[in-house]
């Protein structure tokens, strides 16, 4: 084997750099923060899931955002909260516990961007066809978005890891609060041409289709609510739309400078922030925008 080859397969995490008169309160704080969100988002699937009245396409469509935000909430704070505690030469994790986070650190991502493109089309659909939404908006249409969905973060997901862990590796050091495939890569001393000309074309491509769908579908939205005359259902598609394009608008800005910083080391700290706040903001603020927008699961929470 090649002397520059890693044989050892425990890595060391960077984790995040916290003054030891810090680390108690910023656990407790990214603790409350877990437990907040993780709270809500199981809540609002609970009751959806639960009550009948709730048993319609858009309710179940809108159930894939709270599953995502539980999933990209849990693979990344719990272990945080562990480093925050542990001193920086302690923080190991295996090579396959890492690539495993990566994994669905990346489902997270890609299914951010998806989720929110379906949740879109179904709003459009109810908006700007009304009279025709039960017979597209179906449960069978429903399950096919959905799919959709989450099939094209599993297999685009699974490409660019399967280009990453073929590599061999002379590092073992992830500089980065959590493991993902940019920190992945630079642990090895091979070519990473393939790995980055990959992950830049299906950055561009995703951030083109999510910015240009969403954009479009609710700019389509907005148009139909100016030239419509009832006033009161305006008002409300507007907010309804205004409060879903600034979460989005948050998630794609963390997203988006999560990838830009990767390839500038000197801001280091500001991508870990932004990484941080990628998993924490957009699942924190989904279930107060879209579930308590949503009038008939606000009066839910309500009566509770």
């Amino acid at each position: 084997m090649d002397n520059l080859t890693f044989t050892n397969t425990i890595l060391l995490m960077e984790g995040l750099k916290v003054a030891p008169q810090s680390s108690y309160p910023i656990f407790i704080l990214l603790l409350l923060i877990y437990v907040f969100t993780m709270g809500c988002n199981i809540g609002l699937i609970i009751l959806i899931s639960t009550d009948k009245n709730l048993h319609l396409p858009m309710h179940f469509l809108f159930c894939n955002l709270p599953l995502n935000d539980i999933l990209g909430t849990t693979v990344m704070l719990p272990r945080l909260l562990q480093d925050i505690l542990r001193e920086v030469s302690e923080r190991y994790m295996t090579y396959v516990e890492c690539v495993v986070q990566a994994y669905f650190v990346h489902i997270f991502g890609a299914a951010s961007h998806y989720v929110l493109m379906i949740m879109a089309f179904d709003r459009y659909v109810a908006i700007c066809n009304p009279l025709r939404y039960t017979a597209i908006m179906t449960n069978k249409m429903v399950v096919k978005l959905s799919v959709s969905a989450w099939g094209l973060s599993v297999l685009i997901v699974s490409i660019m890891l399967g280009l990453t862990i073929r590599l061999s590796r002379c590092r073992s050091k992830i500089e980065n609060p959590y493991c993902d495939n940019a920190s992945l890569f630079k642990l090895s001393c091979e070519s990473v041409v393939i790995n980055n000309v990959f992950g830049i074309i299906y950055t561009v491509i995703i951030f083109t289709f999510s910015l240009g769908s969403v954009f479009i579908t609710y700019g389509k939205i907005a148009t139909v609510c100016m030239t419509s005359k009832n006033k009161a259902l305006n008002r409300k598609a507007i907010k309804t739309c205004g409060t879903h394009i600034a979460v989005y608008i948050v998630m794609f800005v963390s997203c988006a400078t999560v990838v830009f910083l990767h390839r500038f080391p000197e801001y280091s700290e500001s991508r870990k922030l932004a990484s941080i706040m990628f998993h924490i903001v957009p699942p924190g603020l989904n279930p107060l925008v879209y579930g308590l927008q949503t009038k008939e699961i606000r009066q839910k929470f309500i009566k509770l």
